[in-house]
């Protein structure tokens, strides 16, 4: 009998917050070093039919990953920089996370930053992740929802879950 998997995304206005939680079938390490190495990103991160493409990535506490989401034609990008602020191997780390104007990295102020806290743990046979986005005001949720972030991210962590049963095989 197949296990279930844990999905959860709650949007928590009076908190301004957005909670996701997920499991998935695969080693702590190993979905740890999917959230963590560029290479292994691309191939999750972007809603399909969507990629996610990497211009620099240094996991490191005051490094970053600057990337774009690039459409199936390649000629639309969406630019994207994500700033490590604290990081524990294989526990959490921390970051913000912001959409850039273009290739130059220079943060688009239409679409505020925000903050996410994500965390790793063993449950059973299984790993977890718990994130949490922290955002200035209410309206910057509204706005990440309407841009269609929970079928994104969704699709996104499915698409991870069959890239780490891939990797068992």
């Amino acid at each position: 009998m197949k296990k279930e998997i844990l999905f959860d995304f709650v949007v928590d206005k009076e908190n301004k917050t957005i909670k996701v939680k997920r499991s998935f079938h695969a080693t702590l390490p190993l979905v740890w070093q999917a959230w963590t190495t560029a290479e292994v990103l691309d191939q999750w991160w972007a809603p399909h039919p969507w990629k996610a493409e990497t211009q620099r990535m240094d996991f490191r506490e005051g490094g970053q990953w600057f990337y774009a989401m690039v459409s199936p034609d390649g000629n639309e990008k969406h630019w994207c920089l994500m700033n490590y602020k604290t990081i524990v191997p294989e526990k959490y780390f921390t970051s913000v996370d912001a959409f850039a104007k273009d290739q130059s990295g220079e943060i688009n102020p239409d679409f505020p930053p925000n903050n996410w806290e994500t965390r790793f743990s063993r449950d059973n046979d299984d790993t977890r992740v718990d994130i949490t986005l922290s955002f200035e005001k209410v309206e910057h949720i509204e706005q990440m929802i309407q841009m269609g972030f929970k079928e994104g991210f969704t699709q996104g962590l499915d698409q991870l879950d069959t890239l780490l049963n891939q990797n068992k095989k």
